[in-house]
């Protein structure tokens, strides 16, 4: 698992550390990476809030957007469908 986030490094760090993450959250600062997700809105410079789930073939297997990828749930049973080698 991965996070991504347009913030600086040092923003993503100190928010990794306030709440806990576990796992890598990296910058995204020139939102480079947002763009080619098409998740990224130009007019303010963010990104929408996203959870992508990629299979080990790097093919996207679910996406889950904006309220949604707050619940981790929806990608959670993705991954168990993955997991079970269902597509």
């Amino acid at each position: 698992m991965l996070g991504i986030s347009v913030d600086s490094p040092f923003a993503n760090k100190k928010f990794a550390e306030e709440i806990g993450v576990d796992f890598p959250l990296l910058s995204d600062l020139n939102k480079k990476v947002s763009k080619l997700y098409g998740v990224l809105n130009e007019d303010v410079g963010v990104a929408r809030r996203t959870t992508f789930v990629v299979d080990k073939q790097g093919i996207v297997r679910g996406i889950e957007q904006d309220k949604a990828a707050l619940d981790p749930s929806g990608a959670h049973n993705v991954c168990m469908r993955l997991a079970a080698g269902q597509q």
